[in-house]
């Protein structure tokens, strides 16, 4: 539900790299919980691998909106430099005011303008951390229940017993007398 949710907003900025990445995490869960009810641990081990990228992806984030390095939250990197768009949350964070001064000079059916927000309660990147880092802790959860799984998938297959299949001496031969068949 938590990626549903990031994926609305990410799909109202426009933020295109976030759209797939959240896409494939939708689907990869979906295929973990398939391999979950069906006993399929491929599924459930692609899932635990997926959720390790998944974190990679969200400390990148993290990286990106603490403009950690040469990372800035101000690049058009998310939006695979299509557009100018920025994150939902900028302009529409709890308590931001938005005010919109139309640029003079300009004439068109789109209207131009100079955005202002001021205001805001917590400001845009620090929303984006904590869905980054709320990511991270439910994949680190998802992680070690697909790997609780596995193992469960995996004990369930070496604890089932053969008819006199690991009998050191089946019931068909004897120690004493061997007996020989003719047909």
């Amino acid at each position: 539900l938590a990626t549903l949710e990031r994926q609305v907003f990410d799909f109202l900025g426009y933020q295109w790299a976030p759209i797939l990445g959240n896409f494939l995490h939708i689907v990869l869960a979906i295929l973990g919980l398939f391999g979950t009810l069906q006993y399929r641990p491929r599924y459930v081990i692609a899932f635990a691998v997926w959720e390790t990228v998944w974190v990679t992806w969200n400390i990148f984030l993290i990286c990106l909106y603490m403009d950690v390095g040469d990372l800035a939250k101000d690049s058009d990197l998310l939006t695979f430099h299509l557009s100018e768009h920025q994150s939902w949350w900028r302009e529409h964070g709890p308590g931001c005011v938005r005010r919109e001064v139309p640029v003079s000079g300009v004439v068109g059916l789109e209207s131009h303008s100079y955005v202002s927000v001021v205001g805001c309660a917590v400001q845009y990147q620090n929303i984006e951390v904590m869905h980054s880092a709320l990511q991270i802790l439910l994949a680190l959860l998802g992680f070690v229940y697909a790997c609780y799984v596995t193992s469960a998938f995996t004990e369930e297959e070496d604890s089932f017993d053969f008819i006199g299949g690991f009998d050191p001496f089946p019931l068909t031969m004897s120690m004493t007398s061997p007996t020989i068949c003719y047909s």
